[in-house]
Order: C-alpha cells, then sequence, then structure tokens
C-alpha cells in the first residue's frame, strides 16, 4: 500500500505543478491578449490621424478654389454670379460631409484661438467685437484650420 500512497502523492504533487504552470500560462495569455487589444485600438487611432491629415490637406487646398470663387462671385453681377454661387455651396456641402464648419465671427468678441486680426478700427462697439469678415476661417471637426481674418473695434 506504501507503493500506492507514494505513487499517489507523486501523482497528486505532478498535478499541483502542471496547474500552477497552467495558471502562469493563463496570466500570460491574458497580458497578452491585453496588450494586443490595446496595439490594435493604437493601430486604428493612428490609421484615423493618417485619414484625417490626408483630408485635412486636401480640405486646405480646397479653401483656395473656394477663395476664387468667394472673389468671382464679389466681383461679378448678380446673374453672372449666380453659376459661381451653386458652385461654391456644392463644394461647402460636400466638405460639410467631412467635418468642415465655418466659423462665425462678425459681432462676437476676437478670440485669437479662431481670429486673426487684419485691421482695428475706431467704433461706438466694446473693443476687440469683430465689425467685419476679411476672410473667412475654417475648422476641421474640432481643430482650426484656417483662422478667420477680422477687422475689429479698437482705440
Amino acid at each position: 500500500m506504501k507503493k500506492k500512497d507514494k505513487k499517489l502523492e507523486e501523482l497528486e504533487r505532478l498535478l499541483e505543478e502542471e496547474k500552477k504552470k497552467s495558471e502562469t500560462y493563463l496570466e500570460q495569455y491574458k497580458y497578452l491578449k491585453a496588450d494586443f487589444e490595446n496595439f490594435r485600438k493604437m493601430v486604428e487611432r493612428e490609421r484615423e490621424e493618417v485619414i484625417k491629415s490626408a483630408n485635412k490637406k486636401i480640405i486646405e487646398d480646397i479653401l483656395e478654389i473656394l477663395d476664387d470663387l468667394e472673389n468671382a462671385i464679389k466681383k461679378t453681377n448678380e446673374d453672372e454670379s449666380k453659376g459661381f454661387r451653386i458652385i461654391r455651396n456644392k463644394l461647402l456641402r460636400i466638405l460639410e460631409n467631412y467635418g468642415l464648419k465655418k466659423i462665425e465671427c462678425v459681432g462676437k468678441k476676437f478670440d485669437p484661438y479662431y481670429h486673426e486680426v487684419i485691421i482695428t478700427e475706431k467704433s461706438e462697439k466694446e473693443d476687440g467685437t469683430i465689425l467685419e469678415e476679411i476672410q473667412e476661417g475654417y475648422m476641421l471637426g474640432e481643430k482650426v484650420i484656417r483662422h478667420s481674418k477680422v477687422k475689429i473695434s479698437g482705440r
């Protein structure tokens, strides 16, 4: 019987060792799984940033075309500018689908995060009030990609 007891004890010891090994492996697996999930999320965020960056560059280039359309609208009469306005509005709608937003500024308080002062003019309005927008500013998502160029009231 002693031989069986010894053999049983040895098997129990081996079983316990194997349990400890499998617990260690399970723990390692959990860490590896978490690391992989974090890596996957990081790669996805980087991918999204690359796409946003590419979109930003293209949109900035297209803003030059919008400026040209605005100038054409200002320099032509009502009938001639109708086509330019249609094109500008279509282009703006497309860009808005990609997250572009115009910065509203006339009548608001100057904010250097959104606006760039080009001219200061004496006015009855409170100092720092935006009197006129000289060039439109835009945001892409929550980031300013072009500041509004403005005229503000001042002394």
